[in-house]
């Protein structure tokens, strides 16, 4: 059984949520959110909960019953509150900066690297060397982060380039003579 699956999807105040076969829509203060939950899982509305349940007790509809939750759960709570992750650069010359709607960042390439920002997800550098991506969308944002961190990911010696901020980079010595 599983322990996240088992548990209703509470409909937060101010949020309007249905159900029309496998699509569950949430529209909410900060906007709307669809998903296509799996065939193996049933989803229902229950006393202003949606339950979700697996169809039959083979291991992959029980596999996506817990995911189908949670998913559910994240387009809840993108609507209500919206998802934030912030990243840090770290290094000599190494800075963020707007330039319109699009990310350049210097990160000590011969060249700038200009980071075109999707739609649905907005970037904010209140800092140099911060950057906060921001949306409803929690995979969105989680993807944005990732392609921004992939243009200079943190190094083991000197812990430079670009890091979650909440990501802890494991030191390695340098070399003994």
């Amino acid at each position: 059984m599983s322990r996240i699956g088992k548990q209703p999807v509470v409909i937060p105040d101010g949020v309007t949520a249905t159900v029309e076969g496998q699509t569950v829509t949430a529209k909410g203060p900060k906007g709307e959110l669809r998903y296509v939950v799996n065939d193996e899982v049933l989803v229902k509305m229950e006393d202003g909960a949606i339950k979700v349940d697996p169809r039959d007790s083979s291991k992959d509809a029980r596999s996506k019953w817990g995911l189908s939750r949670t998913m559910v759960s994240n387009i809840m709570s993108g609507v209500t509150d919206g998802f934030e992750k912030k990243l840090e650069i770290n290094g000599v010359g190494y800075r963020a900066a707007m330039q319109g709607s699009d990310v350049q960042l210097s990160l000590g390439f011969s060249h700038e690297v200009i980071y075109k920002v999707p739609e649905g997800v907005s970037v904010a550098c209140p800092k140099p060397t911060e950057i906060v991506v921001t949306g409803i969308d929690k995979q969105k944002v989680g993807q944005v982060a990732a392609e921004i961190r992939s243009y200079r990911p943190p190094e083991p010696y000197k812990g430079k380039g670009v890091k979650y901020a909440d990501e802890t980079i494991f030191r390695k010595e340098g070399k003994k003579k």
